[in-house]
This record gives C-alpha cells, sequence and structure tokens, in this order.
C-alpha cells in the first residue's frame, strides 16, 4: 500500500489549494462531457481486461469497488459481477449520517459494505444520481468493512483491495506517485481515515495509512500529462494510490506498489 503523506506544492496555503482543486474540476467535467458513450464503453471494456488480468486483483479476496455513475467516469458493472462470479467477496459504498456534533465531523460518512450476491446487486435501484445504491433498512444484514454504523458495531470485514473513483489523476514529479483528485465530498479520504484507524488498532496498518491496496479507474482524458502544465494539487492529507488502471488498459504503478 502507498505511503500516508505526500508533500503539498509549493506555496499553496489551504485557500489556495481549495481553489486549485476546484479549477481542475470544473476544467474536466468540461473535457469529460465530450466523450460520447461508446467512448466511455470502450474504454470501461479495456480498463476491465486489463484489471481482470492485474495479479493485486486476481489474489484479492475481499475488493471495494465503485459503483458508477452514468457518464464519464469507468463503469464498473462488468467488475463487480465478474468480482462475483470470481468468488470474491465485494463490497460497495454506503452513505449514511454520521451521528458527529455539528463541528467535530462531517455530517455524513462512507463505509463500505458487503454484496450478497448477483441477484443482491441486480436489486439496487438508483439514486438521483444514477448510481446503483444500496437501501439503508438492508444495511445491517450486510458486512461492513469499518463495523460501526449509526453507533452501532457489527463484526468488521477487512478488504484486500479498493478501487477507486476520482476526477483527475497524474504522476508526482519528485515521487513517481499516482495523485487523485475527487469530486470534493472527502468520502473517501474520510473514509481511509477511518479504515486506517479500526485496522491499527487491530495491529494490520502500516506506515499511518490503510492496510489495503488502492487502485483507481481512470478514463486516458484523466490522467494529466506531465507536458501540459497540469497537476494534480495534493494536501498533506490527500490519500496517495498503489496505481491506477486507464481505459487503455494500461496500469500506472507508484514506486512503493507490489503490483506485478
Amino acid at each position: 500500500m502507498a505511503e500516508s503523506h505526500q508533500q503539498p506544492q509549493p506555496d499553496m496555503n489551504t485557500s489556495t489549494l481549495r481553489a486549485a482543486k476546484t479549477q481542475l474540476r470544473s476544467l474536466m467535467k468540461q473535457r469529460l462531457s465530450k466523450l460520447s458513450p461508446d467512448a466511455v464503453a470502450s474504454q470501461s471494456n479495456a480498463a476491465f481486461e486489463a484489471l481482470s488480468r492485474f495479479e493485486p486483483y486476481e489474489a484479492a479476496k475481499t475488493v471495494g469497488v465503485y459503483l458508477s455513475m452514468p457518464g464519464c467516469e469507468i463503469q464498473t458493472d462488468r467488475i463487480v459481477r465478474h468480482a462475483l462470479a470470481s468468488g470474491k467477496q465485494v463490497f460497495v459504498p454506503y452513505l449514511h449520517k454520521s451521528g458527529l456534533p455539528p463541528g467535530e465531523g462531517p455530517p455524513r460518512l462512507m463505509d463500505m459494505v458487503s454484496l450478497k450476491h448477483v441477484a443482491d446487486y441486480e436489486s439496487l435501484q438508483r439514486d438521483k444520481w444514477g448510481i446503483p445504491s444500496v437501501d439503508g433498512t438492508t444495511v445491517h444484514e450486510r458486512q461492513r468493512s469499518i463495523g460501526e454504523l449509526d453507533g452501532e458495531r457489527s463484526a468488521e470485514a477487512s478488504l484486500d483491495l479498493i478501487l477507486l473513483p476520482g476526477v483527475a489523476f497524474d504522476l508526482d514529479p519528485d515521487t513517481g506517485a499516482v495523485r487523485r483528485l475527487g469530486h470534493g465530498k472527502g468520502f473517501y479520504d474520510y473514509f481511509l481515515h477511518r479504515y486506517a484507524l479500526a485496522t491499527k488498532s487491530g495491529g494490520n496498518a502500516t506506515n499511518d495509512g490503510p492496510s489495503v491496496l488502492l487502485y483507481a479507474l481512470a478514463l486516458r482524458e484523466q490522467l494529466l500529462s506531465p507536458t501540459s502544465g497540469e497537476a494534480v494539487p495534493v494536501a498533506p492529507h490527500d490519500q496517495p494510490l498503489d496505481g491506477v488502471i486507464l481505459g487503455d488498459g494500461q496500469i500506472k504503478l507508484s514506486p512503493s506498489s507490489d503490483g506485478d
């Protein structure tokens, strides 16, 4: 798993960093809106084919994966179905109220909860963004990756690998680490922080980061070229990745990753 600390870009205070992230998200939204559904489908298939032959994925017994929204991101339907058919335990995001007092944390948290089988996956209803979503009334029947929800404890299920979405990605020019710009809600960053604390308490975390492999799925257009003058703005709390699987079938790995 990648080291958990990143060096922030020089001369970037918090407000400057936030503005740079907002600007890049806006730019990427415009750029990705030009992609046709056929192009997204083709890249999604290429990413799936690369992932299905990727040793860390093949070896993983428990996999967390985002459920894709229609449109300009790698579609994960084939991945979810393949993982379930391969006998892997599949965990997907679930958003819920945090129960934290105002000012002490975000109002909503993300956890990863298990799918039982393909029929369970197919039964998920789409939310207002078109994303298949777990029904809150079924959550207590499922395994949870952190084991806490609404103040109630349950058995924790450790994850071997998580496939993350994102808006933009690049390679750190100094370290070569894969960097990610998320959608700005902080759900994955805070989840990974909580997951690291949970696994550390069980003696499974290293380097202050979560003891799970982190790989993103990205369209070719989401990987910023080092010659473009564009870069992913990062803060020390932003979680670097072990790698990114691209829509042209390439896999870019961070130097510390154990992927083949």
